[in-house]
């Protein structure tokens, strides 16, 4: 939402808050990788004003520099924090107390903490977090595959090892990123005819992924973001410009979460 379409125009805070509510957001992420600390704290009251849950996404760059996180998400009436680690040891042995230290610090706070399938972070790669999901049974994931497919360069189509690969990934998440990724580009444009494959992909993952949530909960809410980033991640052309407006992107995204949802409600 900074900015929110191929105009580069960065919204007011209010202005943001005001068109995700009349789009008919149920929430939006404060993201401390975007956003500061103190900023967040002005946008929260706009949000609780709108009727909007906020959900708070954490970079941490120690194991204690997440627990302010935790308390503010607490007094926020946050549902979690989604945490992208940056504390990255190299083996998975040494990750694991890392993750563990951060388990114990969200129970000790009493706000839940999901650990974001994302590049450059402790779940940096699908193999080394599969490990972990073995090692530590309690680790809860926020699923945004597109750093997997792009990570391991999947191919179309994609090996049935690979498929079973991010079916564990989604069978351990709890909340879910809408974003469709190719091979070699992390957030693709979503009506360009030759990126139809990968939309398709991606909506199948969605339905397990919420399929699974379903199983597992008989109440409760299942969080989807529509997550589509500022460039870099978008990708634009030789003057500078976005290829797409991500705003009526993210409200397509938005329809076929919902669509999925029902669909598995029938």
């Amino acid at each position: 939402m900074q900015p929110h379409d191929q105009s580069g125009v960065k919204l007011p805070y209010e202005a943001v808050v005001e068109k995700v509510a009349e789009a008919g957001y149920r929430g939006m992420a404060l993201d401390f990788g975007a956003t500061s600390a103190a900023d967040i704290k002005r946008i929260q009251p706009m949000m609780a004003q709108a009727g909007l849950t906020p959900f708070l996404v954490d970079f941490p760059k120690t194991i204690e520099a997440l627990r302010p996180t935790l308390r503010m998400a607490k007094d926020f009436g946050a549902p979690f924090v989604v945490v992208i680690g940056q504390v990255m040891p190299l083996s998975v042995a040494g990750m694991i107390p890392v993750i563990r230290a951060w388990i114990e610090m969200s129970e000790a706070e009493g706000m839940p903490v999901l650990f974001e399938t994302h590049r450059n972070c402790i779940t940096n790669d699908l193999y080394s977090t599969l490990c972990l999901l073995d090692a530590v049974p309690e680790m809860r994931l926020c699923a945004d595959l597109s750093h997997y497919v792009v990570g391991r360069e999947m191919t179309l189509p994609i090996p049935q090892r690979e498929m079973d690969h991010m079916s564990r990934v989604l069978a351990r998440s709890d909340s879910f990123q809408g974003r469709v990724a190719g091979r070699q580009q992390v957030q693709l444009q979503l009506d360009f005819p030759q990126n139809q494959k990968w939309v398709e992909l991606f909506k199948g993952w969605w339905a397990e992924g919420m399929r699974d949530w379903r199983a597992r909960n008989a109440e409760g809410t299942c969080v989807f973001l529509c997550e589509l980033g500022p460039p870099d991640y978008a990708m634009t052309g030789p003057d500078g410009r976005e290829m797409s407006n991500r705003w009526e992107e993210a409200l397509t995204i938005k329809r076929w979460a919902e669509e999925i949802w029902q669909g598995l409600e029938g």
